[in-house]
């Protein structure tokens, strides 16, 4: 890898900008002040530090986003703000996307990445990734509706597969629950056109969380942060490289 490449895939700046800091003698390679974009390194063995710190380098990157209503999960749009928009300028240099999507006014967890293998094992129907959702629903949800949703439910387009439904409480005076639904599936609008499906709308969703990631409680609407090596090593158990 080019010297010049591997400074820009760190953050430090953009082509431009790395070359000026080059001419400026504050990048080493292996000790030894360098100051040739051109250099060819190995971003695994050589050692690189930019004004007498360390760069490490990542291939991939993985973010964990609180993702607030009125953000789309899209790397680019004209109209809205993205995803992408939450997240640092490194992540758009590496190739950060989503996985998967959040309707644009549902919150909650949303991984991002760069890694393909892993955002293919998670999405695949044949992982069967748990996905829980906090919904908060105008109308009763009830036993029968549990039992229509472990039945699976079958949409104008799609048979569901089974899916859990958890009441966790009822306004009856006011007709409103609060229900937390665990599916395998992400297909479009899912989880309000089964709520739909039993009778019922959903007014506010919230996804908790994806497999093994957990929504970080002290994430803020619109905050992120990078995965912790333990939830990474909660992901390895789907078989891809991290």
């Amino acid at each position: 890898m080019r010297l010049d490449k591997f400074l820009v895939e760190n953050g430090i700046g953009s082509r431009t900008e790395v070359k000026a800091i080059l001419k400026r003698k504050l990048v080493a390679v292996n000790g030894k002040v360098e100051t040739s974009p051109k250099l060819h390194i190995d971003p695994m063995t050589d050692q690189v530090s930019y004004n007498g710190q360390s760069l490490v380098y990542e291939e991939f990157l993985y973010y964990m986003l609180y993702k607030p209503a009125g953000v789309i999960s899209a790397t680019e749009d004209a109209q809205h703000k993205t995803v992408m928009d939450c997240l640092d300028d490194l992540a758009r240099k590496k190739g950060v996307f989503p996985v998967g999507r959040l309707d644009i006014d549902t919150e909650g967890l949303l991984l991002l990445t760069n890694n393909g293998q892993l955002a293919h094992a998670l999405l695949s129907p044949k992982k069967h990734v748990d996905k829980i959702y906090q919904a908060e629903v105008d109308g009763i949800m009830t036993r029968k509706d549990q039992d229509v949703f472990q039945e699976g439910i079958v949409l104008s387009d799609h048979h569901c597969l089974p899916a859990q439904l958890d009441i966790l409480s009822v306004d009856v005076e006011n007709q409103k629950s609060l229900v937390n639904i665990t599916i395998q599936e992400g297909k479009f609008h899912q989880v309000k056109r089964m709520v739909k499906a039993c009778g019922k709308k959903v007014t506010y969703l919230k996804r908790l969380s994806m497999g093994p990631l957990l929504l970080d409680d002290s994430l803020q609407k619109g905050d992120w942060r990078r995965l912790t090596e333990k939830e990474l090593s909660c992901l390895e158990s789907f078989g891809v490289t991290l």
